[in-house]
Order: C-alpha cells, then structure tokens, then sequence
C-alpha cells in the first residue's frame, strides 16, 4: 500500500504516538517503541531518531501553544520552577503529565525559543536513548 513497507509504517505509528504524547493528547510512545523493537530490533537507531523527533515536535508544538495562552493569575508548579530555573527544566519535559504543563508554562512565560528547542530536545531524546537500552538488554 503506497509503496511502504512494514518498517516505514511502524515507523510512521511510533511517530504519531510520540507526537500526541507530547501534548494533552493521548499517546503512550514508550509502549509504541518497545513493540516496534520486539518486533523489529534492527531499527533501533531509527525509532530512537523519529521517537525523538516527534515527541520534540509534539513538546514544541505545547510551547508554541503555551505562548498564545492567556494571562494565568495563580501560577502553578510549572510554572514557578520555569520562572526560578529556565529552560534547563525542560529537561523533564518527558515527564508524563508535568512535562506538558512545563512546555505550556514555558511558551507562557515567552523564554527564548532556541534554549527552550535544545532542553527540550536533549531531554526527549534522553529518555528514549535510556528505554531503548533497557529494552535491548532484555
């Protein structure tokens, strides 16, 4: 179908997950890419790669949404670490449920985009480099 084969649209559905997962969407990525890798361990590298790429994706696409938000006059969690640490917290973006109020909360509070892209960047590709290794030593 289309002339794609099985690894392209494994491939393709790991990076739908990964993208909704980053944002207030549903999506679980960790369980897409580990099925993908069960089943097709020779792209490991690739699925690290598009796992990672969507979910940055997904987080930026929170951020830039973050910055059309309105005025908030109660700040939360997120939002006071961001103001006291910047955009080295993003590091947790991967965090389930946290990480999208921080990608929001730092689109809110308009830090610089280029930092906000590298934490947040660094940080989603951390944690599937460390998932994907746990699961190859299985």
């Amino acid at each position: 179908m289309l002339g794609l084969s099985a690894a392209d649209w494994a491939l393709a559905g790991l990076a739908l997950s990964a993208f909704t997962s980053a944002t207030i969407l549903p999506g679980n990525s960790e369980l897409a890419l580990a099925a993908l890798l069960h089943y097709q361990p020779q792209l490991l590298w690739q699925a690290v790669m598009v796992a990672s790429v969507a979910n940055t994706a997904g987080g930026l696409t929170s951020l830039w949404l973050g910055r059309r938000a309105p005025a908030v006059t109660t700040p939360g969690r997120a939002l006071r670490w961001l103001q006291h640490y910047g955009a080295p917290m993003l590091l947790l973006s991967w965090v389930p449920l946290l990480g999208d109020a921080l990608c929001v909360a730092a689109g809110w509070l308009r830090l610089a985009w280029w930092p906000c892209v590298l934490w947040l960047t660094l940080g989603k590709t951390l944690r599937y480099l460390l998932l994907a290794g746990a699961l190859e030593g299985l």
